[in-house]
Protein backbone atom coordinates (compact mmCIF):
# COMPACT_ATOMS: atom_id res chain seq x y z
CA UNK A 1 0.00 0.00 0.00
CA UNK A 2 2.96 2.31 -0.83
CA UNK A 3 3.02 4.99 -3.30
CA UNK A 4 2.48 8.56 -3.37
CA UNK A 5 0.15 10.04 -1.81
CA UNK A 6 -1.44 13.69 -1.49
CA UNK A 7 -2.14 14.78 2.16
CA UNK A 8 -2.99 17.16 4.42
CA UNK A 9 -2.13 17.78 8.18
CA UNK A 10 -4.29 19.98 10.33
CA UNK A 11 -2.19 20.05 13.60
CA UNK A 12 -2.07 23.29 15.82
CA UNK A 13 1.02 22.53 17.39
CA UNK A 14 3.89 24.09 14.88
CA UNK A 15 6.28 21.77 16.13
CA UNK A 16 4.58 18.73 15.32
CA UNK A 17 2.61 20.53 12.25
CA UNK A 18 6.21 20.94 10.74
CA UNK A 19 7.78 17.22 11.66
CA UNK A 20 4.91 15.31 10.44
CA UNK A 21 5.09 17.41 7.21
CA UNK A 22 9.21 16.33 7.22
CA UNK A 23 8.41 12.89 8.21
CA UNK A 24 5.77 12.39 5.44
CA UNK A 25 7.99 14.44 2.60
CA UNK A 26 11.15 11.78 3.82
CA UNK A 27 9.01 8.87 2.46
CA UNK A 28 8.36 10.41 -0.76
CA UNK A 29 4.71 12.08 -0.10
CA UNK A 30 3.08 15.20 -0.73
CA UNK A 31 2.21 17.42 1.62
CA UNK A 32 -0.01 19.75 0.34
CA UNK A 33 -1.39 21.75 2.86
CA UNK A 34 -0.16 22.23 6.58
CA UNK A 35 -2.49 23.70 8.90
CA UNK A 36 -3.58 24.79 12.12
CA UNK A 37 -7.33 25.02 12.81
CA UNK A 38 -10.75 23.20 11.44
CA UNK A 39 -11.80 26.23 9.14
CA UNK A 40 -8.47 25.82 6.82
CA UNK A 41 -8.26 22.22 7.46
CA UNK A 42 -11.88 22.23 5.42
CA UNK A 43 -10.84 24.95 3.33
CA UNK A 44 -7.83 22.18 2.02
CA UNK A 45 -9.59 19.88 1.87
CA UNK A 46 -12.13 21.32 -0.49
CA UNK A 47 -9.22 23.06 -2.59
CA UNK A 48 -7.06 19.94 -2.65
CA UNK A 49 -9.03 17.13 -2.49
CA UNK A 50 -6.16 14.74 -0.98
CA UNK A 51 -6.14 10.98 -0.58
CA UNK A 52 -6.23 11.49 2.93
CA UNK A 53 -6.08 14.01 6.15
CA UNK A 54 -3.89 13.86 9.11
CA UNK A 55 -6.30 15.76 11.95
CA UNK A 56 -5.89 16.37 16.12
CA UNK A 57 -8.64 16.18 18.07
CA UNK A 58 -8.34 19.73 19.77
CA UNK A 59 -7.63 22.60 17.69
CA UNK A 60 -8.64 26.50 17.35
CA UNK A 61 -11.10 27.87 18.82
CA UNK A 62 -12.52 26.13 21.92
CA UNK A 63 -9.51 23.29 21.77
CA UNK A 64 -12.20 20.61 22.15
CA UNK A 65 -13.19 18.26 19.55
CA UNK A 66 -12.64 20.90 16.34
CA UNK A 67 -10.76 18.37 14.44
CA UNK A 68 -13.53 15.44 14.98
CA UNK A 69 -16.21 17.30 14.29
CA UNK A 70 -14.48 18.15 10.89
CA UNK A 71 -13.33 15.04 10.39
CA UNK A 72 -17.33 14.16 10.06
CA UNK A 73 -17.86 17.11 7.70
CA UNK A 74 -15.16 15.32 5.37
CA UNK A 75 -16.56 12.15 5.57
CA UNK A 76 -19.83 13.32 4.28
CA UNK A 77 -18.82 16.20 1.87
CA UNK A 78 -15.58 14.36 0.48
CA UNK A 79 -16.48 10.50 0.95
CA UNK A 80 -13.13 9.97 -1.10
CA UNK A 81 -10.57 11.34 1.12
CA UNK A 82 -9.47 9.00 4.03
CA UNK A 83 -9.21 10.90 7.47
CA UNK A 84 -6.40 9.63 10.03
CA UNK A 85 -7.12 10.93 13.11
CA UNK A 86 -4.12 11.80 15.63
CA UNK A 87 -4.13 12.95 18.83
CA UNK A 88 -3.00 12.31 22.09
CA UNK A 89 -7.07 12.46 23.43
CA UNK A 90 -9.54 9.82 22.99
CA UNK A 91 -12.80 11.05 22.19
CA UNK A 92 -14.91 8.00 22.25
CA UNK A 93 -18.43 9.07 21.09
CA UNK A 94 -17.17 11.18 18.91
CA UNK A 95 -14.84 8.69 17.55
CA UNK A 96 -17.87 6.00 17.44
CA UNK A 97 -20.27 8.98 15.67
CA UNK A 98 -17.20 9.22 12.90
CA UNK A 99 -17.05 5.82 12.33
CA UNK A 100 -20.67 4.95 12.13
CA UNK A 101 -21.33 5.49 8.86
CA UNK A 102 -18.74 3.60 7.15
CA UNK A 103 -15.20 2.51 8.56
CA UNK A 104 -13.91 2.52 5.38
CA UNK A 105 -10.87 4.91 4.77
CA UNK A 106 -11.03 6.10 8.69
CA UNK A 107 -8.39 5.49 11.53
CA UNK A 108 -7.69 7.20 15.43
CA UNK A 109 -4.09 6.51 16.39
CA UNK A 110 -2.79 7.87 19.51
CA UNK A 111 0.51 10.01 19.43
CA UNK A 112 1.81 8.64 22.63
CA UNK A 113 1.37 5.10 21.29
CA UNK A 114 2.68 5.36 17.90
CA UNK A 115 6.62 4.50 19.01
CA UNK A 116 7.58 3.43 15.16
CA UNK A 117 7.59 6.11 12.42
CA UNK A 118 7.46 2.81 10.14
CA UNK A 119 3.78 2.16 11.49
CA UNK A 120 2.73 5.67 11.36
CA UNK A 121 3.21 5.82 7.49
CA UNK A 122 1.63 2.28 6.94
CA UNK A 123 -1.33 3.48 9.06
CA UNK A 124 -1.39 6.96 6.49
CA UNK A 125 -1.16 4.69 3.57
CA UNK A 126 -4.14 2.15 4.62
CA UNK A 127 -6.00 5.13 5.49
CA UNK A 128 -5.67 6.89 1.96
CA UNK A 129 -6.50 3.63 0.29
CA UNK A 130 -9.77 3.03 2.14
CA UNK A 131 -9.07 0.45 5.21
CA UNK A 132 -9.43 1.06 8.79
CA UNK A 133 -7.06 1.93 11.69
CA UNK A 134 -7.86 2.06 15.49
CA UNK A 135 -5.51 1.84 18.14
CA UNK A 136 -6.79 -0.92 21.04
CA UNK A 137 -7.52 1.49 23.55
CA UNK A 138 -9.82 4.13 21.06
CA UNK A 139 -11.42 0.77 20.89
CA UNK A 140 -11.77 -0.16 24.50
CA UNK A 141 -12.78 3.19 25.61
CA UNK A 142 -15.69 3.20 22.39
CA UNK A 143 -16.66 0.03 23.66
CA UNK A 144 -16.52 1.44 27.50
CA UNK A 145 -18.76 4.25 26.34
CA UNK A 146 -21.41 2.46 24.37
CA UNK A 147 -25.07 2.64 25.75
CA UNK A 148 -25.79 -0.95 24.45
CA UNK A 149 -24.58 -2.05 28.39
CA UNK A 150 -26.59 -5.51 27.36
CA UNK A 151 -24.85 -6.64 24.55
CA UNK A 152 -21.59 -5.98 26.07
CA UNK A 153 -23.03 -7.86 28.79
CA UNK A 154 -23.75 -11.12 26.84
CA UNK A 155 -20.58 -11.74 25.86
CA UNK A 156 -17.33 -13.39 27.14
CA UNK A 157 -14.14 -11.73 27.93
CA UNK A 158 -12.26 -14.05 25.04
CA UNK A 159 -15.22 -12.30 22.60
CA UNK A 160 -14.56 -8.85 23.71
CA UNK A 161 -10.99 -9.27 23.30
CA UNK A 162 -11.72 -10.81 19.68
CA UNK A 163 -14.59 -7.75 19.09
CA UNK A 164 -11.36 -5.37 19.77
CA UNK A 165 -9.42 -7.26 17.62
CA UNK A 166 -12.10 -7.10 14.69
CA UNK A 167 -12.58 -3.81 15.12
CA UNK A 168 -8.62 -2.75 14.65
CA UNK A 169 -9.26 -4.32 11.61
CA UNK A 170 -6.94 -7.69 12.20
CA UNK A 171 -7.48 -10.68 10.03
CA UNK A 172 -8.56 -13.74 11.79
CA UNK A 173 -4.77 -15.14 10.98
CA UNK A 174 -4.33 -11.99 12.82
CA UNK A 175 -6.26 -12.61 15.90
CA UNK A 176 -5.33 -16.10 15.94
CA UNK A 177 -1.98 -15.35 16.45
CA UNK A 178 -2.02 -12.17 19.07
CA UNK A 179 -4.92 -14.75 21.01
CA UNK A 180 -2.44 -17.68 20.83
CA UNK A 181 -5.95 -19.87 19.55
CA UNK A 182 -6.13 -21.52 15.93
CA UNK A 183 -8.34 -19.91 13.08
CA UNK A 184 -11.37 -21.96 13.45
CA UNK A 185 -11.57 -20.70 17.18
CA UNK A 186 -11.15 -17.19 15.54
CA UNK A 187 -14.17 -18.17 13.39
CA UNK A 188 -16.48 -19.59 15.98
CA UNK A 189 -16.05 -16.60 18.66
CA UNK A 190 -16.72 -14.09 15.47
CA UNK A 191 -19.63 -16.09 14.68
CA UNK A 192 -20.65 -16.40 18.33
CA UNK A 193 -20.31 -11.98 18.66
CA UNK A 194 -22.38 -11.14 15.65
CA UNK A 195 -24.73 -13.32 16.76
CA UNK A 196 -25.28 -11.85 19.87
CA UNK A 197 -25.18 -8.40 18.39
CA UNK A 198 -27.91 -9.07 15.90
CA UNK A 199 -25.35 -8.83 13.02
CA UNK A 200 -24.98 -10.57 9.91
CA UNK A 201 -21.50 -12.06 9.47
CA UNK A 202 -19.19 -11.45 6.41
CA UNK A 203 -16.11 -11.85 4.45
CA UNK A 204 -15.50 -8.05 4.08
CA UNK A 205 -13.18 -6.73 6.22
CA UNK A 206 -14.48 -2.98 5.84
CA UNK A 207 -17.77 -5.26 6.85
CA UNK A 208 -16.26 -6.58 9.91
CA UNK A 209 -15.38 -3.06 11.21
CA UNK A 210 -18.54 -2.20 10.52
CA UNK A 211 -20.33 -4.88 12.33
CA UNK A 212 -18.01 -4.31 15.22
CA UNK A 213 -19.00 -1.19 15.95
CA UNK A 214 -22.47 -0.37 14.53
CA UNK A 215 -23.81 -0.50 18.40
CA UNK A 216 -21.75 2.03 19.08
CA UNK A 217 -24.16 4.20 17.30
CA UNK A 218 -25.07 6.96 19.65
Amino acid sequence: MSGHLRIVIAEDAAIMRDGLTQTLARRGHDVVAAVADAAALLGAIAEHRPDVAIIDVRMPPTHTDEGLRAARVIRSEHPGVGVLVFSQYIEARSAAELLAGSPAGVGYLLKDRVADVSDFIEAVSRVAHGGTVLDPEVVRQMLRASRNADALAALTGREREVLALVAEGRSNTAIAEALVITGGVVEKHIASIFAKLGLPPSDSDNRRVIAAIRYLES
